[in-house]
Formats: C-alpha cells, sequence, structure tokens
C-alpha cells in the first residue's frame, strides 16, 4: 500500500493567522520590523529565524509583509492550541525525521508561498551556534529564497523558554539580505546540502549579531537548561 499524499496546507488559514500575529506584535507587544521590504513580493520565500523564546512564531508571523506557514514542533498541536494551529495553516515537524513536514513545505513553496523555520531547531540561545539541514533541503529543492530572520526580545536570561514576554514588552525583528542557494556543478547532493546549510546558518547568525549591536537588546545567556532551575 502507497503512503498517503502529505498534507499541504492552504494558504488561506495563514492569510487569517497573519492577522493573530500582527496582534499580538502590535498591541500585545511593542514588535519593531525593520527590512520587511527584504521580503520577496512575489514567488516563494523562506524565512530562517533564530529562536529564543514561546512567541518567536506569532512574532514573525505578524510582522512578515507576507503570509507564512511556521514549521512547529509536533507537541504543540494538541488541545486547543493544536486545533488553532491547524486552523491557521501551521505545519507539524513530527518525530520520523520530518520527513512529512519536509514534503508539506515543499507543496508550499511549489504553489509560490512562504515557510517560516527556525533552523536552530528547539528553544534556547538564540546565538545559531547549530542549524539543522532542513531549511537547506527546502530552499535548494523548493527554489526559495532565504530570508535570515533576527529576532531579540521575546526571552531575557533567567526565564524559562516557554516564558511569555510581558505586556508592550520592547521586541525587535530584522529581516535581512534574501538570498539563494544553488547547488554547484559537479557537487554530491550531501555536499550540496552541508555547504546550503553553512552558508544558511552563517547569514543567520552574522545578522543576530549586527541586530544585537544595533539595538543593544541582549540575547538570553542560558538555555533550556534553564527550565530545571527555576
Amino acid at each position: 500500500m502507497s503512503a498517503a499524499p502529505p498534507t499541504v496546507p492552504g494558504p488561506r488559514g495563514a492569510a487569517w493567522a497573519r492577522w493573530v500575529g500582527v496582534f499580538l506584535a502590535r498591541i500585545v507587544w511593542n514588535t519593531r520590523a525593520v527590512g520587511r521590504s527584504n521580503v520577496p513580493t512575489d514567488g516563494p520565500f523562506i524565512l530562517a529565524a533564530n529562536h529564543t523564546g514561546l512567541m518567536d512564531g506569532p512574532v514573525v508571523v505578524g510582522v512578515s509583509p507576507r503570509p507564512v506557514h511556521m514549521l512547529v514542533k509536533e507537541s504543540m498541536f494538541t488541545g486547543a492550541v493544536g486545533t488553532f494551529l491547524h486552523a491557521a495553516g501551521q505545519i507539524s515537524v513530527d518525530q520520523d525525521g520530518g520527513r512529512s513536514a519536509l514534503a508539506a513545505g515543499i507543496g508550499v513553496l511549489r504553489r509560490g508561498g512562504g515557510l517560516g523555520i527556525f533552523p536552530e531547531g528547539n528553544r534556547g540561545r538564540g546565538d545559531v551556534s547549530t542549524g539543522h539541514a532542513g531549511v537547506a533541503w527546502l530552499a535548494l529543492n523548493g527554489k526559495a529564497q532565504v530570508v535570515p530572520v533576527a529576532v531579540l526580545g521575546t526571552r531575557s536570561t533567567g526565564q524559562k523558554v516557554s516564558a511569555l514576554p510581558r505586556f508592550r514588552h520592547r521586541i525587535h525583528v530584522e529581516f535581512g539580505e534574501p538570498f539563494l542557494v544553488e547547488r554547484r556543478p559537479g557537487t554530491s547532493g550531501k555536499v550540496a546540502l552541508e555547504e546550503a546549510n553553512v552558508q544558511i546558518r552563517e547569514a543567520l547568525s552574522s545578522l543576530v549579531v549586527e541586530a544585537v549591536a544595533r539595538t543593544g537588546i541582549a540575547l538570553p545567556a542560558d538555555g533550556p537548561e534553564q527550565d530545571a532551575v527555576v
């Protein structure tokens, strides 16, 4: 028996979810977005953002000039939150190595839509010291422009990674220059994936460092281990 085709979320959910994100980013919190014009006005694109806190995804959705489908870990898709995420067109990253999420993401890109991904995978310090190759695979196979996105202020040192920013807290989101990752002639698929992953990680890491210097908003000095001691 052949496997069921992946469920590719339609554009409608991401379109209305964007307004929820706008409310959170602009009304609940004081979010400043810089470089929104760097997001391509048409065609497939990927927003590759650093990840420190629970609300990074909603904030990115709210300040992006185009609707995006965020890749969200499977454990979030439970109860009322899970129902909302499904309706909002977000993509569940399951425990099978993310294959179904990658397939759904490719479907979004092939229709000219946008994805939001945290290359680090989990909430932490947000310094992009590591990066999973899923974003690189999607960028290469979906022929999508990659836009690095620095998110600052959603979590401070000492707070749990699940903490919510206080009302009207200052948050900064910065969109970097878009770029394409391409397979060099004569390189294997594995090498192309490794090179693309490094290119994306370095571009995002550099943007985060520059954004911290420009804004004075520091990254948290602790990671998920803080949850065990607070």
